[in-house]
């Protein structure tokens, strides 16, 4: 079996052990393991390449492979599945890592560069530079979470009760903290509080909100440990070393077959439906990773049950992006003290600057002035995607889907581009006009049209609203109301980012609720 055009499928089978709806990078993951356990799978993709937000395409202009939304796997690198390669897509399937230094440049408005490298020791001496008091502050953040906070942490992201020790009660209270207020509590110089607020926004969450508050902590051990992690090829490599695995377990992968419905008989899920009328049944189980404000109308032959109406109705988008792709001639560099430092990953952003960002946002306004940017250019540790020396350039920011003014993305995108273009050009080398091939805005209408899981142009699977007040980043079940409808994506916990959380903890539950041993594929965190 293999990847199959949806247009030519007709030879879809009439049923499988197990149906997987939606080819993202988490509905490969749960297939994966699905098909590892002995199970027949097959995954329904209704775009006509795999990978979701996952993926690389030409963006720009042929030979250059942009990275579309999804550009570093740091967050799956501390998940079992790659870090002990339990399906063997390391060490059988070709996927390859690079794991940057460093592994994050944060260029600053008098020409000096704060630089994050993979070491606790160098960053902390990096910090120093601009407060011995914030450096140690780092070390002692860095440590606490090494001593209890990231082994609750794995518990938390593999939506397991929390341990019964000390760590555990404080690590729930940081989780109802923000990550501003952390932040603020624990440093006091303006450039280093602009790092740490920087680093707590990579999983496009507002930082200011309550929830937020292990961020800054989590996502720090991550850079430091694993840098910036590129996978070799693009982030496409991911889907397709599933989809190499999947295959050799005897599954299949098929694009351009939209589900339209999800059948239910009985009272079960028994078989779902393309949008062209093909209908395959599910000896055993159906998995979505369908968008949950959209799950509930694809619920066909039964009433839609409570739990899927409350996620569809307690979806709002979060925090939408604004980005811009762009073939340069050559890869740029950041201004620093000791001259220009070439970099996969920037930073752009005051932590003040990022508040009024946040505050425009709110009021629909697109803010270019000091905002939160990251700026992406991987073809200084990957230089095989692009051609003849090119370079494949990112901006991703933050913008509202609809602006306040009347304007139009469409006619305004173009300006707000130049803009973000104009604040990276006067901290780097590199970005000349006459070094720009080809550039693309895509404005958060565009982001929502480029693939339909970008409700709201939120490319992180947006938030709920819980009734109690709280904003949670994903659906805390795997399972539905509906026996035998599981759930996955990145609108379900731990939320959005490549993770592959959601993917393996929705097979650990399908597994079990199937009497299949979980042990048998995966280990137990």
């Amino acid at each position: 079996m293999g990847v199959t055009n949806g247009a030519r499928a007709a030879d879809l089978p009439d049923s499988v052990d197990v149906i997987v709806v939606g080819a993202g990078h988490n509905g490969l993951v749960c297939a994966g393991y699905l098909a590892a356990a002995g199970l027949e799978v097959l995954v329904l993709e209704a775009r006509d390449v795999p990978g979701g937000d996952t993926v690389t395409e030409e963006l720009t202009l042929p030979g250059f492979a942009h990275d579309s939304c999804s550009s570093a796997h740091v967050l799956i690198q501390s998940n079992p599945l790659i870090r002990d390669d339990e399906l063997g897509l390391l060490g059988a399937y070709g996927l390859e890592y690079t794991m940057t230094d460093p592994a994050v440049v944060l260029p600053q408005a008098d020409g000096d560069a704060l630089v994050m490298h993979r070491d606790l020791g160098a960053t902390a001496d990096e910090i120093a530079r601009w407060s011995r008091a914030d450096a140690e502050a780092f070390r002692r953040l860095v440590g606490e979470w090494s001593d209890g906070l990231a082994a609750e942490h794995a518990r938390w992201s593999s939506n397991l009760p929390p341990g019964d020790g000390d760590a555990a009660g404080r690590y729930q209270a940081l989780r109802r903290r923000s990550a501003w207020d952390v932040v603020h509590e624990r440093f006091e110089n303006p450039v280093v509080r602009s790092f740490m607020v920087w680093l707590a926004l990579a999983t496009i969450q507002d930082p200011r909100r309550p929830g937020t508050g292990v961020l800054p902590a989590s996502i720090t051990a991550g850079r430091l440990n694993f840098g910036w992690t590129t996978p070799i090829g693009g982030s496409s490599a991911l889907p397709a070393a599933l989809i190499r695995q999947i295959e050799a377990h005897g599954g299949r992968v098929a694009c351009s077959a939209p589900v339209s419905s999800i059948d239910v008989e009985g009272g079960r899920a028994v078989a779902v439906r393309t949008a062209d009328g093909r209908e395959v049944r599910a000896r055993q189980a159906v998995v979505s990773s369908a968008h949950l404000a959209r799950l509930a109308a694809m619920v066909s032959g039964a009433d839609v049950p409570a739990d899927l109406a409350q996620a569809r109705d307690t979806w709002r988008p979060g925090l939408s992006v604004f980005a811009v792709h762009a073939a340069l001639r050559h890869d740029i560099a950041v201004n620093a003290r000791g001259g220009p430092v070439a970099s996969a990953a920037a930073g752009f952003g005051t932590a003040e600057g990022i508040a009024r960002q946040m505050a425009a946002f709110h009021g629909g306004e697109p803010d270019a002035s000091d905002p939160w940017l990251l700026v992406v250019d991987q073809t200084v540790v990957d230089p095989g995607r692009a051609p003849d020396g090119g370079a494949t350039f990112k901006i991703l920011t933050i913008a509202p889907y609809e602006r306040a003014d009347g304007r139009s993305w469409e006619e305004s995108k173009h300006e707000h581009a130049e803009a973000l273009i104009g604040l990276v050009r006067s901290r780097t080398t590199g970005l000349e006009p006459e070094n720009v091939l080809a550039m693309r805005a895509e404005s958060p209408v565009d982001v929502a049209a480029h693939n339909m899981h970008n409700l709201g142009g939120s490319c992180h699977g947006g938030e709920f609203l819980t009734p109690s007040g709280e904003v949670i980043p994903g659906w805390l079940s795997y399972r539905s109301s509906i026996p035998r409808l599981f759930l996955t994506g990145a609108t379900t916990h731990p939320g959005g980012s490549v993770s592959g959380r959601p993917g393996r903890n929705a097979a650990r539950t399908v597994l079990t609720d199937l009497g299949i041993d979980p042990a048998k594929v995966m280990g137990p965190i």
